[in-house]
């Protein structure tokens, strides 16, 4: 795929937000844009959101999930790429469900939700998945879920996306899987996601080279 002059949007939490850089024009959006000579890179993301729905809003900002804004987005994109799920994990009252499940209250749910509503709205267009990356407390520890939510490993999430976007043929960029973004491995942790769970600067600049290579092999 070409990506030159393309119109993106990112839908995400804070790492697509740029938690982590050291300015704006550091972040992976702005890099995206800079690197392909895109008409627009456009950053629809949002610290510490989850992509599932909370049945008690207690926070307005925190608890705005993907399913609530993804309609929210400039509607003349060529291109969507979706990267959540490390906060799904972390913290939240959803649970991660099973494949059967279609309502927005559990993580495989809110998935295949938002997987059917940009594929109809965008029928034409390129629509792409990131996964979770690797990051501190990966399983289960030091994690936040009501009583009575079992607390899944991430690799359990990274499945989950990996599983429902299949189901329809939606790309998914699996960072998860291609190392050097590790939150557990402290010699990467330190070069390059110095908190375990946002890349710095450099970080940023891997994922930016490793998306592009992905999209333009589409």
């Amino acid at each position: 795929m070409e990506l030159k002059g393309k119109k993106i949007n990112f839908l995400g939490d804070s790492i697509t937000f740029g938690a982590g850089a050291s300015s704006p024009d550091k972040c992976f959006v702005s890099l995206m844009k800079e690197y392909n000579d895109l008409a627009e890179a456009r950053n629809y993301g949002i610290g510490g959101t989850r992509i599932s729905r909370q049945r008690e809003i207690t926070n307005p900002d925190v608890d705005n999930d993907f399913n609530m804004r993804w309609d929210k987005m400039d509607p003349d994109a060529d291109i969507i790429v979706v990267f959540g799920g490390t906060n799904d994990y972390a913290h939240g009252q959803a649970p991660l469900g099973t494949p059967e499940d279609r309502d927005v209250y559990t993580f495989y749910g809110a998935v295949h939700n938002l997987c059917y509503m940009l594929t109809k709205t965008y029928p034409e267009k390129t629509i792409v998945f990131i996964t979770p990356l690797h990051r501190f407390n990966e399983f289960g520890e030091g994690t936040w879920k009501p009583e009575g939510i079992e607390q899944r490993p991430l690799k359990e999430y990274v499945y989950a996306v990996k599983e429902v976007c299949q189901r329809f043929s939606v790309p998914v960029c699996d960072l998860y899987s291609q190392g050097l973004l590790h939150g557990n491995i402290p010699s990467w942790c330190k070069i390059y996601m110095p908190d375990g769970l946002h890349p710095n600067d450099k970080g940023y600049e891997i994922l930016a080279k490793r998306l592009s290579s992905f999209l333009k092999n589409l």
